[in-house]
């Protein structure tokens, strides 16, 4: 008896021994892992502020030789004149209306798309449907520039019988179709994410199958479709390139079927040959446009933030 308890207790200790050793490494991984998530996110936020310092300190110097309201509310942009000109306001307006003309577009025909692909669609469309998906976000943006000012411009001058097609609708569409992608990806992770629970049960109280998706499943999603139009928003302004090769990038006041020059392709265009003055504009665009960046995601915080409280 002494001898087979004796046996019992070598056995046993070596696991008495292992467990604290392995609740001590899971503690110390767990913060090593916290530390590390730490880092990255004080990196972030330091980026940030390092941009903003840095573009303030590039930007502001322009605006005051310039004059702040002359800058912001100019109509002229005439760098290069024996009178030089250095007002945005061409510019600022073009990237409103061509940013809200694609997500008009582009974010109603992006949430149906995902609502179905979702939803409704069987598995055989949804599978393909996710690679041309994936295919249209991998795609880069000179060749969506390129796919519109070889097919989309004289398309557009030949059915509305202008003597140019490129302009603002032009660049209104092909914005429209570069954020689909994003909208349609990310509202579909979001409305796959909703708790198959909720649809059952309204499917039980006997909605129909529409109404279930509509009034259930699209209100569970809420954030994250409106994280997709966060990014669908984000993406068609700050697109440079395709918008240069379909808009005309002319410093016109903006019209539906005129030559135009957005806040991106105005810095892009330029920075290679500017000098003096007018590379400190420049900065001072890209500082104007990094607001306006800001003041768009704010915006579309504050008012989701105030509907989630007021349907609380």
């Amino acid at each position: 008896m002494t001898n087979l308890s004796k046996g019992t207790t070598k056995s046993s200790a070596p696991k008495g021994d292992t467990a604290p050793r392995r609740l001590r490494f899971s503690r110390i991984f767990e913060r090593a892992v916290h530390g590390i998530f730490i880092i990255c996110g004080l990196v972030t936020v330091g980026c940030v502020l390092l941009l903003t310092v840095w573009l303030c300190m590039a930007g502001i110097p322009a605006i005051r030789e310039i004059g702040l309201w002359n800058f912001l509310f100019g109509t002229e942009w005439a760098p290069t004149a024996s009178e030089p000109e250095y007002g945005i306001l061409p510019f600022l307006l073009s990237s409103v209306w061509g940013t809200a003309g694609a997500v008009i577009i582009g974010v109603p025909v992006g949430f149906f798309s995902a609502v179905w692909l979702s939803k409704c669609a069987p598995k055989k469309i949804r599978a393909a449907a996710d690679v041309v998906i994936g295919v249209l976000a991998g795609i880069p943006s000179v060749v969506y520039g390129l796919v519109g000012m070889l097919v989309l411009v004289p398309a557009i001058r030949k059915i509305f019988n202008i003597p140019d097609g490129a302009g603002l609708f032009a660049a209104i569409i092909v914005l429209a179709v570069m954020i689909l992608p994003s909208v349609i990806r990310v509202s579909i992770n979001a409305l796959d994410a909703v708790p198959p629970e909720y649809e059952e049960a309204s499917l039980a109280l006997g909605a129909t199958h529409e109404e279930t998706c509509f009034r259930v499943s699209v209100p569970a999603a809420k954030s994250g479709i409106a994280a997709a139009v966060v990014l669908g928003v984000g993406r068609a302004v700050g697109e440079a390139m395709a918008v240069m090769m379909v808009s005309g990038n002319a410093a016109n006041m903006p019209g539906l079927f005129e030559s135009v020059r957005f806040l991106t392709t105005a810095v892009a265009s330029e920075m290679s040959y500017a000098s003096g003055l007018q590379r400190e504009a420049l900065f001072s665009i890209a500082l104007v446009l990094f607001f306006f960046i800001m003041l768009i995601n704010a915006a579309l915080n504050f008012f989701l933030k105030k509907g989630g409280a007021d349907k609380a």
